[in-house]
């Protein structure tokens, strides 16, 4: 009978053990988020290339995206203008993409990557195979002439291509470059590593909370709020992986419109 007995008391204790870590299990899978993915190369894809200025790559300087000097801003003349299907009204700046010409005698067969800083409108005026290399829904890229140099005799003007978005490799932290006024914070996002593009972003001055900005257009992003006289933080999360990252006191309280701060952090 003891015997019988201790086989019972042991019996309900392995199954009180065996549930509550059952239970501990599970609460430990629910409450744990997934990991944040890192950007992968996508498939190659084919499309068409041109290109746009000359060798000094001075017609690229600006665009459509608010980079300003690419030189300044690190991007120098890697760069390419993105077709209105690719430009997805903005928020494709920044990110970036490997290029290679095929099936025809001008290519060199070099791959050249480049970062999107700029767009390549429509031309209503043409046929979109006949010189409206750009309009919807044609996948173009007009690369700035050092850029297709690398992949193309330039004299060839348009060629085919394959490309595929790549992971963007940055040296150093998320640039953040301040424009607007004293009522409203207009931010310039610059070096974005990974996707290299943003899907939102918020503020936080060191006597508020955290404030959603909108975004404005090419890679800036605006809040309507008094932020004057504050330490600013920022937090970005990129439009492909969904990542987020929080860079704290980017900005002292004594920033100005104008200036441009560097974080610590980046994406992957």
């Amino acid at each position: 009978m003891a015997s019988s007995l201790h086989s019972w008391s042991s019996g309900l204790f392995f199954l009180i053990v065996s549930t509550s870590a059952m239970f501990i299990g599970m609460a430990a899978g629910y409450s744990r988020a997934p990991a944040p993915t890192a950007f992968r190369p996508s498939l190659w894809s084919q499309a068409h290339a041109t290109f746009y200025g000359d060798e000094t790559a001075r017609e690229t300087m600006g665009g459509a995206c608010g980079y300003g000097n690419l030189f300044q801003t690190g991007y120098g003349t890697d760069t390419v203008a993105l077709s209105t299907t690719l430009f997805n009204s903005g928020y494709a700046c920044g990110t970036c993409y490997q290029i290679k010409c095929t099936n025809a005698r001008a290519c060199y067969g070099a791959i050249a990557t480049v970062t999107a800083t700029n767009i390549c409108p429509p031309n209503w005026s043409k046929d979109s195979n006949r010189g409206g290399w750009c309009n919807p829904p044609r996948v173009h890229f007009d690369m700035s002439k050092p850029a297709f140099m690398k992949i193309a005799q330039w004299k060839a003007g348009i060629v085919p291509v394959m490309y595929r978005r790549v992971p963007c490799v940055r040296i150093g932290g998320l640039r953040f470059r301040f424009q607007g006024n004293g009522y409203w914070l207009l931010v310039y996002v610059m070096n974005v590593g990974g996707g290299g593009d943003i899907a939102s972003m918020w503020v936080k001055g060191s006597k508020t909370g955290w404030i959603r900005m909108s975004h404005n257009w090419g890679a800036s992003y605006q809040a309507f709020a008094s932020l004057g006289g504050q330490a600013l933080s920022f937090k970005i999360t990129s439009y492909t992986t969904k990542q987020t990252v929080i860079a704290l006191n980017v900005s002292p309280s004594n920033w100005a419109v104008g200036m441009t701060f560097k974080s610590s952090v980046n994406f992957r």
